[in-house]
């Protein structure tokens, strides 16, 4: 409760500083001080009316500009405009603001000698004031500018890798049913305990892939689940490695990294045409990277549709993940050798 009551605190202060009214002026309160305290030669009712007046014309010049002039003029076709409008407000506005001068040194029965000496200096203190305030218009515009080009960018990543995540999820489960399917035909002992993989697959797939990255352990345990089915599936006449180095703790992967690679190399690298082939994993995994290899047999030739397929869209995705998630973060070679196919991963995590 005391926590709640802090943040609703917290949250109301920062929501009334944050009112431009407010937070203006205290920032022309804060100037007003400062000049006060720096210029604080003559009494302080001379001295806080000399500066009040000074805050008074910079204010008019900055908002002058900021509302009117930068949103009319500052473009590329009227800059030229822009910056005559801006001097010649600077003109008009020197003059009232030596009169005001004027009237208060009389006032005060203050000799306005030095309003005379220093006009040049009220000139340039208002452009001063006003390009301060183009300047700070700029660069905060640029900087929203940035914000809102890197909010749209993760905007679309994010969607982006739902689209992709989403085509790899489906193209698997099909697989793995079709798999069930062959062996509930063939009434198979094997179909329950492939049910059993499968629901912890399932599991993994709907309730933990929608993390950004997920612990190695969990997604490599989702690789053993896939291999166990494809061993009950296979038989005999495939051999099936699946080798760790390292140790595994605590890192974190993006979810669904692997398997496609894996998919291929059972979908499209093993064909009846082989007596026995073979799928070789490894798999090493340091503190911060995780290198995958695999290695599959292949036939020497391939049948037509094989070969337009090759690769498959789960590789195509998969490298448009790894260059969502891992920018210049990973190495990826795939050599597809006459009777093998090799694919070589790194991430650095």
């Amino acid at each position: 409760m005391d926590t709640a009551f802090k943040k609703n605190i917290r949250r109301k202060i920062w929501g009334f500083f944050s009112n431009p009214w407010v937070s203006h002026s205290i920032f022309w309160g804060l100037l007003l001080w400062i000049l006060v305290f720096f210029d604080y030669s003559q009494s302080f009712t001379f001295t806080m009316t000399w500066e009040f007046v000074n805050v008074l014309f910079y204010a008019t010049i900055v908002y002058f500009n900021l509302y009117f002039l930068i949103p009319n003029y500052l473009t590329e076709k009227k800059f030229l405009n822009y910056c005559f409008l801006l001097l010649a407000s600077i003109a008009i506005i020197t003059p009232i603001k030596l009169f005001i001068f004027y009237w208060i040194f009389s006032l005060f029965s203050k000799s306005p000698e030095t309003i005379i000496s220093n006009q040049i200096w009220h000139f340039i203190s208002i452009f001063l004031a006003a390009g301060t305030s183009t300047l700070f218009k700029i660069i905060s515009d640029w900087m929203k500018y940035q914000r809102d080009r890197k909010d749209l960018q993760t905007q679309t990543m994010q969607s982006e890798l739902k689209f992709l995540k989403s085509q790899i999820n489906p193209h698997f489960l099909f697989n793995t049913l079709n798999n069930l399917y062959a062996l509930t035909l063939k009434k198979s002992d094997k179909a329950p305990e492939i049910v059993i993989k499968l629901s912890e697959m399932m599991r993994y797939m709907l309730y933990e892939c929608n993390e950004k990255r997920v612990l190695l352990s969990k997604e490599i345990h989702y690789l053993k689940n896939y291999l166990d089915l494809e061993k009950l599936r296979q038989g005999k006449n495939v051999e099936i490695n699946f080798e760790i180095q390292g140790q595994v703790l605590h890192q974190k992967i993006a979810p669904l990294m692997f398997i496609p690679f894996l998919e291929n190399s059972f979908k499209h690298g093993l064909s009846n045409q082989i007596a026995h082939g073979f799928v070789n994993i490894y798999l090493d995994v340091q503190d911060k990277s995780v290198h995958l290899f695999i290695e599959n047999s292949k036939p020497e030739t391939l049948p037509l549709q094989e070969h337009k397929r090759s690769g498959g869209i789960g590789l195509v995705n998969v490298r448009r993940r790894l260059n969502l998630l891992y920018p210049e973060q990973y190495e990826l070679t795939i050599k597809d050798n006459p009777d093998s196919y090799g694919v070589n991963l790194i991430i650095n995590l």
